[in-house]
């Protein structure tokens, strides 16, 4: 997304950057621009062990979920780093943004450090509870979840608190409402998922994984988990062509997108278990 305040940049001095998004976001919030891009980093030799090692779980590669969860995690921390750029200086400085940042880092790290563990041990990190070890590492994969995507409403309460008025207004409902859903939509069908594992065998969309004959939350969980880049995009869109309709059209793709969701669950709630 381009700076909103072209007046207020944020923009450093580094030079040898070899884009300006770097960086924006590393003015923005430094740390999150250096873990997400670590993560992106990591998809490199996460790649290169899915070329060479031939172990299935369930059907699939043992690394492609590392690598899915390595990649959603990290646009969650750079589009958070991106967010916390719209609040005041002295705010992006403050203990609020400080446990945002640190929560985000400590809770993306333990699931990631955890799934690709399990896939060097060619085992399964979601659903195995087969002993006391894997049962409570399974448990504590959900909180760390939980608190992962309840980052997004504490940052959304700052910059409600904190509102920058430099930006149009419809593009600042649009990230409000973005990262409320995003632990709205996300922990919601997030505890759905917690004891209801996929279908295994049939139909799958490929890499993904998801199944094609229902039953299969995985698709509302994405859906709901992203609402937090979805609905800002629509509402940097909506500010353009039509200022006057912006924040009509903010509601309206919202509200689409809740219907989504709901369909999604729906969908996921169908079919063979």
């Amino acid at each position: 997304m381009p700076t909103l305040n072209p007046a207020q940049p944020l923009r450093t001095t580094v030079s040898l950057l070899p884009s300006p998004w770097l960086t924006e976001l590393l003015a923005r919030e430094r740390r999150l621009a250096l873990y997400g891009g670590l993560l992106l980093a990591l998809l490199l030799p996460f790649g290169l062990a899915w070329g060479l090692d031939e172990r299935l779980l369930r059907g699939a590669n043992v690394w492609i979920k590392p690598i899915k969860f390595t990649l959603s995690i990290a646009v969650l921390a750079l589009t958070t780093a991106w967010f916390v750029g719209h609040l005041p200086a002295a705010r992006r400085r403050g203990r609020a943004v400080d446990w945002i940042v640190w929560l985000l880092i400590g809770t993306g790290s333990f699931e990631l450090a955890y799934i690709t563990l399990q896939a060097a041990l060619g085992q399964a990190s979601h659903y195995n509870v087969a002993d006391a070890w894997h049962g409570a590492m399974y448990t504590l994969m959900g909180i760390g979840a939980m608190v992962l995507t309840a980052t997004q409403p504490l940052l959304a309460w700052q910059l409600y608190r904190h509102s920058d008025s430099h930006r149009p207004a419809a593009y600042r409902l649009a990230v409000l409402l973005g990262l409320a859903l995003t632990f709205v939509f996300g922990a919601g069908v997030g505890m759905l998922l917690g004891d209801r594992q996929p279908p295994d065998g049939g139909a799958t969309v490929p890499l993904l994984g998801w199944a094609l004959g229902g039953g299969d939350l995985r698709p509302a969980h994405f859906v709901g988990i992203h609402a937090g880049q979805v609905l800002p995009l629509i509402g940097l869109a909506a500010v353009g062509p039509k200022p006057r309709k912006a924040g009509a059209i903010v509601w309206a793709s919202t509200l689409a997108y809740a219907m989504l969701f709901a369909a999604l669950v729906a969908w996921g709630l169908s079919g063979p278990r």
